[in-house]
């Protein structure tokens, strides 16, 4: 029988948090992982470099039913609080934009800053463990394959749906469900979209274009890049905007959203009277590109020739673009899981179950999801804080 003050299920970046703080208190804390090796979607992360933190982050970056419960987490664990710790640990590091941190070499760097945490603070750490069953007949015991843990708190860390090649389950949510918590509905977040039969014709030629946008959806906009793939639309303008959209909404795409459309077409008309609609277009986007929107408005004309119905259609096209997806490509690519444990049932100080006492949810299995950008992470940093100093 292993036994420990707390036991944390989930090795990803939330669970190793909780456990490091934990540990400092003196507490006996125990990770288990089912994957092989811990911190799996650290690695992945940021192109592999890890966007660790957001130095912006606050509640206004993160979807919720219950917005408010971020607030006490984010405001006690600040990304301040987590460059104390790269500092220590001569971690370098750079801000992409708008407040995004990624380590300059390796996401490697962070896996291994949290393993030496662990160490340091007594964490034991077991990866490759499967759990069959968790119960509380007065403290909790969980059965494996082959032992048994006992603990007096247990601390469920181990994400949603979101990328199942890293080894996702549903687990985190059936142990919800078993203490009688409520879920909310869960979906893939921070995914790409996908093409409707008709505008997969007309683009998926276009696959690897990338060009900045605006795009909005349920009155949320983010102007960022957008990247024509294959199978629909993705970049970060679209991840940003696929955790706001819902099965049926159009998606309004400006493709200018540096410009002032009436300033701008004047100004053309003005200076290059002459000019096809086609070659004024090949100055704002690449060449294939402006060639598919030329062939998709048929507006065969110079400049200074097209009338006020030609106008509206070219403004309607470049500013107004409607994009109406067929649906995501769900959570084999998705970043995210929207939804999940339902936090009117957890306590906004210590993450614990208001249902049963001792048990903790923290992380992406709870109903709190964050941007793009950091955001996601900086919430795992702040959850785990806050139940491992409650364990």
């Amino acid at each position: 029988m292993n036994k420990a003050d707390v036991i944390i299920v989930g090795g990803g970046a939330a669970g190793l948090f909780c456990a490091i703080t934990a540990a400092k208190r003196g507490k006996k804390a125990i990770v288990l992982e089912h994957n092989e090796r811990i911190g799996k979607k650290i690695l992945i992360s940021g192109g592999g470099r890890c966007n660790f933190t957001n130095t912006g982050a606050t509640p206004k970056n993160y979807l919720s039913q219950n917005p408010s419960f971020c607030i006490s987490a984010l405001s006690r664990f600040t990304p301040a609080n987590f460059l104390e710790l790269i500092h220590k640990h001569h971690i370098d590091y750079f801000e992409k934009k708008d407040g995004q941190l990624f380590c300059q070499t390796s996401s490697k760097l962070i896996v291994e800053m949290l393993e030496n945490e662990c160490h340091d603070a007594g964490v034991t750490v077991m990866t490759g463990i499967e759990i069959n069953t968790i119960t509380k007949p007065d403290s909790f015991f969980i059965k494996t394959k082959n032992e048994y843990f006992k603990a007096d708190k247990i601390v469920i860390a181990c994400g949603g749906l979101s990328l199942k090649k890293l080894g996702a389950t549903p687990f985190g949510y059936i142990v919800a469900k078993d203490f009688g918590h409520t879920l909310i509905p869960s979906r893939a977040g921070l995914v790409p979209l996908t093409w409707n039969q008709s505008d997969f014709k007309k683009y998926t030629a276009l696959a690897g274009i990338s060009t900045p946008v605006r795009g909005t959806v349920n009155k949320q906009s983010f102007e960022e890049s957008l990247l024509f793939t294959h199978k629909g639309l993705s970049g970060p303008a679209l991840l940003q905007i696929s955790s706001y959209w819902n099965e049926g909404d159009t998606v309004e795409i400006d493709f200018l959203p540096q410009e002032k459309w009436d300033t701008l077409i004047t100004q053309a008309r003005t200076a290059h009277a002459r000019q096809t609609v086609k070659n004024w277009l090949k100055s704002f986007f690449p060449e294939r590109l402006a060639e598919v929107f030329n062939n998709e408005l048929a507006l065969s004309k110079n400049l200074a020739d097209l009338n006020k119905a030609d106008m509206e259609k070219l403004q309607n096209f470049l500013t107004r673009f409607p994009f109406k997806p067929m649906g995501t490509e769900g959570y084999t690519t998705a970043e995210v899981t929207l939804g999940g444990v339902d936090t009117t049932e957890l306590s906004s100080k210590t993450m614990e179950s208001l249902k049963t006492s001792g048990l903790y949810f923290i992380g992406e299995v709870v109903d709190v999801t964050g941007w793009l950008g950091g955001y996601n992470f900086q919430w795992a940093w702040a959850s785990g804080f806050a139940a491992g100093n409650a364990v």
